[in-house]
C-alpha cells in the first residue's frame, strides 16, 4: 500500500486548510484509512479515522467540530481542516491499517499491517 499526502502549508490562526492522499495497492474492503499528527519530540496523534466505504467517522478530541475526514471510492482521502488553531501545526500523515478497529486505531497508531505516507507539513500562525 502507498500513500502520498498533499496540501500542506502555511494558515494563519481562524484560517482553513485542505489535506489530500493518494492511495494505491489498498484493496476496496478490510481497510482503515486514516490521518494522524505529530509533531517533535511528541508521540503520533490520532487526528481522524474512517473505515474505507464506511459511514462513520472518529475524530481526536482536539479537532472534533474542526475537522472533516472524507474518502473517495477508496482512492483518495481529504482532511478538510477549518478554524485552524496554532496546536494544529504539526507534520500529517496519512495512513491506512488492515482490519476493522478504527476508532481503536485512533488512540493506538502503531502497530502490524499499518502503512505511512511519508507526511506533509501544517504550520499555523
Amino acid at each position: 500500500v502507498q500513500l502520498v499526502e498533499s496540501g500542506g502549508g502555511s494558515a494563519q490562526a481562524g484560517g482553513s486548510l485542505r489535506l489530500s492522499c493518494d492511495i494505491s495497492g489498498a484493496g476496496a474492503v478490510g481497510y482503515c484509512l486514516g490521518w494522524f499528527r505529530q509533531t517533535p519530540g511528541k508521540e503520533r496523534e490520532g487526528v481522524a479515522t474512517k473505515y474505507i466505504g464506511g459511514y462513520n467517522t472518529y475524530y481526536g478530541e482536539s479537532v472534533k467540530g474542526r475537522f472533516t475526514i472524507s474518502e473517495d471510492n477508496g482512492r483518495k482521502i481529504y482532511l478538510q481542516m477549518v478554524n485552524l488553531k496554532p496546536e494544529d501545526d504539526a507534520t500529517y500523515y496519512c495512513s491506512a491499517r488492515l482490519g476493522r478497529a478504527c476508532e481503536w486505531w485512533l488512540v493506538q497508531p502503531s502497530g502490524p499491517d499499518t502503512y505511512w505516507g511519508q507526511g506533509t507539513q501544517v504550520t499555523v500562525s
